[in-house]
């Protein structure tokens, strides 16, 4: 977000080198590090916001001798200003594309069970706009819709029916289904399928409770009747498909990741029905119209592939 050489510490600097200053003051919660995420010094940055107090006539942050959090009216401004300014970054890209065409940055924030199929999306996309630069940032459910409203993230490829998402523009991308992730010695390697109840006598390793996909795979093992108490966690898939393949343990993970492992026959995934549960994971971005060029390159791009 530097804002140093574009007036952002002198004097005069203008209304939105102001509001990105103070976003950034509201992410940080520190002075100091707001000041270099900004790129300004931090008798600059504070100069800034004391003239953006003076400007709208309210007192926006409690100050002692450290940060103390924002004013009733420093969370309101702090709403208008992430919108505003939002406004402001996607009229620089509209008039960016018509200078030099489609460019620029995009942060795209994933949850950890879509990772598998992302490059579906990103591949065919920098294929036809090879200017524009992607950041593929593993993120859970929860991290991606507050990233996207505090301006850190374009978009975001999450579960759409499963959890509310607030205000946001969808457009699904695929069906997720579920199977046990099994090394081929294990007890149940040769079946065709199991319920999710019988995974009662399986000892698990899951993703950690703020994953979705957990919340998920707890409810769909709630359900019928299982106790989900796995002695491995982790936020990595990949951890996980790791102790699977000690063949101590078994997972419950998205099809599309199990079909990554399991074509050289060191795993096996197995179909978990009774239900054969099912949620739909698509691109979410701020709802904004008209959106950025570059994000609705991305837009029509996932409506591409889900058709």
């Amino acid at each position: 977000m530097g804002l140093a050489g574009k007036g952002g510490a002198r004097q005069g600097s203008g209304m939105i080198d102001k509001l990105e200053m103070f976003i950034a003051l509201a992410k940080e919660r520190h002075f100091g590090r707001a000041a270099e995420v900004c790129g300004v010094t931090q008798p600059s940055l504070s100069s800034a916001i004391r003239q953006l107090e003076d400007q709208l006539g309210v007192q926006l942050v409690f100050r002692g001798s450290r940060f103390q959090g924002l004013t009733p009216e420093g969370q309101r401004v702090l709403d208008r200003a992430l919108g505003i300014v939002g406004d402001v970054r996607a009229l620089k890209d509209e008039m960016r594309v018509v200078r030099s065409g489609l460019s620029g940055n995009l942060r795209l924030g994933v949850i950890p069970t879509a990772l598998p199929m992302v490059a579906d999306l990103t591949g065919p996309f920098t294929v036809k706009h090879p200017n524009v630069r992607v950041s593929i940032l593993s993120r859970t459910s929860v991290e991606i819709l507050t990233g996207i409203e505090a301006l850190d993230l374009e978009a975001g490829i999450t579960y759409l029916d499963n959890e509310p998402l607030g205000r946001v523009s969808q457009v699904p991308l695929y069906t997720e289904f579920y199977r046990l992730l099994i090394a081929p010695g294990s007890e149940m390697a040769h079946r065709r399928q199991v319920s999710w109840g019988e995974l009662s006598t399986v000892p698990l390793c899951l993703l950690t409770s703020d994953m979705q996909n957990r919340r998920i795979v707890n409810q769909h093992l709630g359900e019928a009747g299982v106790d989900a108490a796995p002695m491995i966690e982790s936020n990595s898939t990949m951890a996980l498909v790791a102790h699977v393949l000690t063949g101590r343990w078994a997972s419950v993970v998205p099809k599309k990741l199990a079909d990554m492992f399991v074509a050289d026959g060191r795993l096996h995934s197995i179909p978990i029905v009774e239900p054969e549960a099912e949620h739909t994971v698509g691109l979410i971005a701020a709802r904004r119209d008209p959106q950025t060029p570059v994000l609705q390159a991305l837009v029509d791009e996932a409506v591409r592939l889900f058709r």
